[in-house]
C-alpha cells in the first residue's frame, strides 16, 4: 500500500470526521430544542415525542459508533497498522478500504463473521 494512497486516506477520513461531529452538533442542538419546546402535552404528543426522542438516540448511538471506527482508523494510520485485518494481518485491499475507510477485517474475515452458524 501505498504512502499515497494512506495519505488520501487520512485525509478523507479526516474529512468525514469532520462531517460526523458537525451532524452530531445539529442534532444535539436539534435534541435540545425539543426538550425546550416540551410543555403540557396530551398523551398523544408525549407518544410522538418519545418516538422522535428514541430515533434521536439510535441515530446518535449508530453515528457515534461510526465516530469511533474512523478515530481508530486514523490511530491505525498514525502507528503504521492501517489496512491490515486485525483478526488474519493480511492486507485489505485498498477497494476495500475505499468504499469503507475505517474498515478493520478484509473481505474474507467480514464474510466469515457474517456467515450464518458462526460461533
Amino acid at each position: 500500500m501505498s504512502d499515497m494512497f494512506v495519505q488520501e486516506m487520512e485525509e478523507l477520513l479526516v474529512v468525514m470526521r469532520k462531517e460526523l461531529l458537525d451532524k452530531l452538533t445539529e442534532d444535539n442542538s436539534d435534541f435540545r430544542e425539543m426538550v425546550n419546546a416540551m410543555g403540557i402535552k396530551d398523551s398523544i404528543d408525549v407518544a410522538a415525542d418519545d418516538i422522535a426522542f428514541k430515533k434521536m438516540e439510535a441515530i446518535n448511538k449508530h453515528e457515534a459508533t461510526r465516530l469511533r471506527s474512523i478515530e481508530n482508523a486514523l490511530a491505525r494510520i498514525h502507528n503504521g497498522r492501517y489496512g491490515h485485518c486485525l483478526k488474519c494481518t493480511k492486507r485489505i485491499p485498498e477497494e476495500r478500504l475505499r468504499a469503507i475507510p475505517y474498515a478493520v477485517l478484509c473481505i474474507d474475515c467480514k464474510s466469515a463473521e457474517e456467515a450464518p452458524g458462526r460461533r
